[in-house]
């Protein structure tokens, strides 16, 4: 649901009623995950995606039912072999996905209207309803912020409540969206109750250093993959907004200073295209050494090479050089910025996902590199 928080804050503001069925779990080739979001409002408009468009229209009429009767609704939709005919994943999946309608009327419009403008400031939130449990339950909804704090609850056990928090909270800190298990009292005591969690959190950082036609095309590349970007070069004749209307920031100032001193995660890539020794080494020194997701820089073979020694005279270890994806990009046979930006990108996607970049022509890989469902986390349970 937090994946369409824009348009869906809107339509709060607006004080329309909707249904919105988020993916709860996945098996199999599943087009999206757990979190993904389809609404619906009272006039039938929709938004968002809970597949590639195999059961869309299914889940629209479950949406419509949802507000007119105001029932909250758990649905399975997998693949039937006996009917190809029946609404299912063509891809084989399976998916889980909850039918929750926002009316004013319901107790969770509150909870959720918060949850809902707080991601579309880009704020860091978690949401956490139950998905399976006794049906007074359902419909329900928690906010958990950063700071532990949390709005909702679900009107059983205080105890519920507070344990549910600390849990959804542990799935914000780590930006996770999934669900876990608990006893209905907020322990091991009572049925089990299985609660999904969605993680809100700002978007990861792509930072592009050096301002130069390949840098233009890489930012439009990482807002298409959804990185909040800034472009970095000391020269303040190529850093201009002119030259990077896409870009979310840029600043004028010796790369290496400027990594010093700004905010980086293990979410963070950074891509090296300055392509000159007095940026790239001390630049890269310490890029190598942060707890980041990504390094990448721009060079022919022979660079890469008068660099990577360049670095060792400077002290870089071997198990610090390793990390450095150089020359950056996978091979596309790319000429272009554009066919550059897009190499870059993939790379990046590879690393993230866990792909290795080959074509899926002929393989036996899978297509999704991540875990089609993950285990619940059941309270109390010894791994």
């Amino acid at each position: 649901m937090l994946d369409i928080a824009e348009e869906l804050n809107r339509w709060v503001e607006q004080g329309r009623d909707f249904a919105v069925a988020t993916v709860v779990a996945v098996g199999g080739s599943a087009p999206r995950q757990p979190g993904a979001a389809l609404a619906v409002d009272a006039d039938g408009t929709a938004i968002g995606s809970v597949s590639g468009g195999c059961v869309e229209g299914a889940v629209y009429e479950l949406c419509r039912q949802a507000l007119q009767d105001g029932e909250t609704v758990l649905e399975r939709f997998g693949y039937s072999d006996e009917d190809a005919f029946a609404v299912g994943l063509t891809c084989g999946g399976i998916i889980d996905i909850l039918v929750t309608p926002v009316r004013a009327d319901g107790p969770a419009r509150p909870v959720l209207a918060a949850a809902l403008a707080a991601a579309a400031r880009g704020e860091a939130a978690a949401v956490a309803r139950i998905v399976d449990g006794p049906a007074e339950l359902w419909g329900r909804a928690l906010l958990v912020r950063p700071d532990g704090s949390y709005d909702g609850g679900y009107g059983a056990h205080p105890e519920l409540d507070r344990t549910v928090a600390a849990e959804a909270g542990a799935f914000l800190d780590a930006g996770r969206t999934g669900t876990l298990e608990i006893g209905e009292q907020g322990s091991r005591c009572g049925a089990p109750l299985t609660v999904l969690v969605e993680s809100s959190v700002p978007a990861p950082r792509m930072i592009v250093f050096g301002a130069i036609d390949f840098a233009s095309a890489l930012v439009r590349v990482g807002k298409f993959l959804g990185y909040h970007v800034t472009v970095c070069d000391a020269r303040p004749v190529f850093a201009t907004r002119a030259r990077f209307p896409d870009a979310d920031e840029i600043v004028v100032e010796w790369p290496h200073r400027y990594l010093e001193g700004t905010d980086t995660d293990a979410r963070t890539v950074l891509c090296v295209l300055t392509h000159d020794a007095k940026f790239d080494v001390p630049l890269l020194r310490l890029a190598l050494r942060l707890p980041v997701a990504y390094v990448g820089a721009m060079g022919s073979r022979r660079t890469h090479l008068d660099r990577n020694q360049r670095l060792r005279d400077v002290g870089v270890t071997e198990l610090e050089l390793a990390r450095l994806r150089s020359p950056i990009g996978l091979d596309l046979g790319a000429r272009t910025p554009e066919e550059t930006a897009l190499s870059i990108g993939a790379e990046i996607v590879a690393a993230r996902r866990g792909g290795s970049g080959v074509a899926l022509t002929g393989a036996h890989t899978p297509i999704h590199h991540d875990p089609a469902s993950r285990p619940a986390v059941r309270i109390g349970s010894v791994a």
